[in-house]
């Protein structure tokens, strides 16, 4: 078989630069597809009546117009409800005027530095007085150890009960196998701004990603990129994995030994998944430090009282760190689920539950350097990466349609 455009991968990457080629014009594509269903992470299944997001928890934020009406093309907006974000972080400390020693439980909206004024007094003013001692307020150097850099920045108090025991949970035991270059979009936290924000009793500074957002009003946020591979017909191949990409001469060969050549390869799928046969060894080399995690979403039948449509928990004897109350944002249905790292998962008798083997590419210390080395190989092979695992980068679904949009305006001029 030959194509002009090999896409592999199926998820919101594949199928937004798929449709693009598609509204060109160009029918010389094909897109391969491991699972039965497209929509990668961002797959549903109906669970106890209503929809869950198997790959966790997945909104369309509105800040991108240009990317909402173009999802809107194969989900009308009528089909979608509009809401305001309500996150939340429920987490325990022992208060320093407790006298029993035990520690109590509160919960704050996110992020936890703008909403410290929800708190008791006594509780805020330890969080300024940490604030006030961060590094990044005192002039202290920049560190480029991932724990140390977080403290500089957020100060002792916010990390310790939050920052270093969350990001432990939801990426690695040792966080210092991470590198900084990430976070350095992070502002510094002002004691001022924080202090009057107490005082005023209410948030202050930017809001995070999703402040507004979409959600489908009778189906999962699988539905959307389900019609979207619906839309692209017999140009899609389900339920084929990739085996290996010969890089000399642009062939793919699937698990059933189809063979397909192309003269342009869109690659989504993460790199450490496939053979590059023919690709030097300093290149193998690289894919093998690129590190992820997997996760599993758990199903739990129970009814919460909050109004926050997911939580976020630092807590370290839970072994997951976030929920989503789907009933407050999906109408009609009932429970919530868990995200947990798959390393800290526990499986309880009963558990429905979806385990994503790659939910999380890792943004490690060696990343940079190795996705550098990784791209420029493959773009002298024809093949080009796109999305959160074509490009190693925690990417929400949103940027990753701007981005396989843009690719496919640049690739086709």
């Amino acid at each position: 078989m030959k194509t002009e455009y090999l896409i592999l991968g199926g998820g919101p990457a594949g199928l937004t630069f798929a449709q693009c080629l598609k509204r060109k014009g160009i029918t010389d594509f094909v897109l391969v597809e491991k699972e039965n269903e497209v929509g990668g992470l961002c797959r549903s299944e109906i669970v106890d009546g209503s929809p869950l997001d198997i790959g966790g928890g997945h909104f369309l934020d509105v800040r991108r117009p240009r990317i909402c009406e173009f999802l809107f093309e194969f989900m009308p907006e009528n089909e979608w409800n509009r809401y305001s974000r309500d996150s939340r972080i429920s987490f325990s400390i022992i208060p320093e005027e407790s006298k029993s020693g035990k520690a109590k439980t509160y919960e704050i909206h996110h992020p936890f530095e703008a909403n410290i004024w929800e708190l008791p007094k006594s509780q805020q003013k330890r969080y300024l007085d940490s604030i006030a001692e961060a590094g990044c307020n005192t002039g202290e150097p920049k560190p480029t150890r991932f724990v140390e850099w977080i403290r500089w920045k957020l100060g002792d108090a916010i990390c310790g009960d939050y920052m270093i025991p969350y990001n432990t949970k939801l990426y690695a035991n040792n966080l210092n196998e991470l590198g900084t270059y990430w976070l350095e979009k992070l502002p510094n936290v002002s004691y001022e701004e924080t202090l009057e924000s107490c005082k005023q009793k209410k948030a202050y500074g930017s809001q995070p990603g999703h402040t507004e957002f979409y959600y489908p009003k009778k189906y999962g946020y699988g539905e959307v990129w389900r019609r979207m591979g619906e839309d692209l017909g017999d140009k899609v191949i389900k339920g084929m994995a990739v085996k290996s990409v010969d890089c000399m001469n642009c062939i793919v060969e699937l698990e059933d030994g189809t063979l397909i050549e192309a003269k342009q390869i869109i690659s989504t799928i993460p790199w450490n998944s496939i053979e590059l046969k023919w690709a030097p060894t300093k290149i193998k080399d690289s894919i093998k430090k690129l590190k992820s995690s997997s996760v599993n979403i758990t199903y739990k039948p129970e009814m919460l009282n909050t109004e926050a449509q997911w939580i976020y928990y630092p807590d370290m004897e839970l072994d997951y760190h976030r929920i989503l109350v789907r009933s407050n944002f999906c109408p009609g249905s009932k429970g919530y689920w868990t995200e947990t790292r798959s390393e800290r998962y526990h499986e309880a008798e009963g558990d429905i539950t979806f385990r994503m083997d790659y939910a999380y590419p890792l943004n490690t210390i060696a990343k940079p350097d190795a996705m550098d080395r990784i791209l420029d190989f493959a773009s002298k092979s024809h093949i080009t990466g796109l999305g959160r695992w074509g490009e190693h980068n925690h990417y929400n679904s949103d940027v990753t349609v701007d981005r396989a949009i843009k690719l496919a305006e640049k690739l086709t001029k």
